[in-house]
């Protein structure tokens, strides 16, 4: 890989995470590894840093090279990315957080001008949070699953996201959005709910991300979205530990009174 991209990695800053590992080169740039299964692949491919550098007036890393290979004798794809490197940290170390963050009101903003950006372009794929292709039918399943009584789950509004907008993915005090490798078409108000969504053990921060993104929230399509956000916290699959559960049950009814009503 590092003679792929013509790159030295610097071993002692490298940044495991859920599904990648980064980590600095010498020509002070980063790059990311990812091992995917084919069957999480899908007909859109995987290059999504790659493809996301068309986007324009969004935060994010420029992209520089990136390099795919299959793993012999298994079902499983390796892609590296060489990318900018961000000098400013993530807010979180997880996707969710437990601590207000106190981020400066520049950061608002400029979260707000790069969603407002991002969801008005195009995108020739579709978003794959969890890596899991997203769809009416999903949609549908997912709430219909945990909030049956949401019969009208029909999302009106497709727009471009990052979809893996959590605390991790979004650094600070200067505001950037990592790891675009899910991002693509998706139902309006994905990110803000995702973000939201990981929000809620802190109220007055979940608090100000609805108030950000408040059109994108307050759409039909953005409180089904914040309703699946909520049922990927308290569905059949809750930590009993989740310091988010009892909030986005609290949530959750009222989104679901705020449809039905």
């Amino acid at each position: 890989m590092e003679r792929a991209l013509h790159v030295r990695l610097d071993r002692e800053t490298v940044v495991r995470k859920r599904r990648t590992v980064g980590a600095r080169t010498q020509r002070r740039t980063w790059v990311r590894i990812e091992r995917r299964a084919l069957d999480r692949i899908g007909a859109q491919g995987w290059n999504g840093p790659e493809s996301a550098a068309v986007l324009s007036g969004v935060a994010m890393p420029s992209w520089h090279a990136g390099f795919a290979w299959r793993e012999p004798g298994e079902p499983v794809m390796w892609r590296a990315d060489e990318m900018e490197l961000v000098r400013s940290a993530p807010v979180g170390q997880s996707a969710l957080v437990i601590e207000e963050p106190r981020l400066p009101d520049a950061w608002w903003s400029a979260l707000n001008s790069s969603l407002d950006a991002l969801g008005a372009q195009s995108a020739p794929r579709a978003a794959t949070p969890d890596t899991e292709t997203i769809t009416q039918a999903l949609v549908t399943a997912v709430l219909g699953q945990v909030f049956p009584e949401v019969a009208d789950t029909l999302v009106e509004e497709w727009q471009p996201a990052h979809a893996d907008l959590t605390w991790a993915n979004v650094t600070g005090p200067e505001f950037c959005m990592i790891d675009w490798e899910d991002w693509g078409m998706a139902p309006r108000g994905l990110d803000a709910a995702t973000l939201w969504g990981n929000s809620l053990a802190v109220p007055v921060l979940a608090e100000r991300v609805w108030s950000e993104r408040r059109p994108d929230l307050e759409s039909r399509s953005g409180r089904l979205m914040a309703l699946f956000s909520c049922a990927k916290i308290a569905g059949p699959h809750a930590y009993p530990g989740d310091p988010r559960l009892e909030p986005a049950r609290k949530e959750a009814a009222r989104l679901v009174a705020e449809l039905l009503g």
